[in-house]
């Protein structure tokens, strides 16, 4: 009786909401010349290209097996607004689970916040600063 209990207790647990990061949802950095580089590691790393200029890797959730995680690589030409205010030559994105939850843990945290959270067909998104001036770029995809 206890087994069928733990077994009904368990299919019916509530999903996780807490407010964190699960994953990386991207790797951005400086080049020169962000078309070369793009073509070097197409021609000697095998990485497809696709029309914004990234590549793609797609993984799979250890926790939910069905759900398919990605993860985009991407170079932006140096000085790139897109990395203000930030002087570093990378970005990571995040890839994150209750993003508002999230952002309103990082304001009690006194975390410099630099944008609202911003919705896409393909998830939520909002900036933040680190402690080190690392732009960091938080996703909350939308379940597929």
């Amino acid at each position: 009786m206890e087994d069928k209990k733990n077994q009904t207790d368990h299919s019916t647990s509530p999903v996780n909401t807490t407010p964190k990061v699960t994953g990386i949802g991207g790797i951005f950095f400086f080049s020169d010349n962000p078309q070369e580089t793009q073509e070097w590691y197409a021609k000697n790393l095998g990485l497809e290209i696709n029309e914004w200029g990234s590549s793609s890797f797609e993984s799979r959730n250890i926790n939910r097996p069905d759900e398919i995680n990605s993860l985009q690589w991407s170079p932006f030409k140096k000085g790139d607004e897109y990395f203000f205010p930030s002087k570093k030559d990378f970005m990571i994105n995040y890839q994150v689970q209750n993003i508002e939850g999230l952002v309103n843990k990082l304001k009690e945290n006194g975390v410099t916040i630099l944008d609202s959270v911003a919705t896409y067909d393909y998830g939520k998104f909002v900036h933040i600063m680190d402690s080190e001036g690392n732009k960091i770029e938080l996703w909350e995809p939308i379940d597929s």
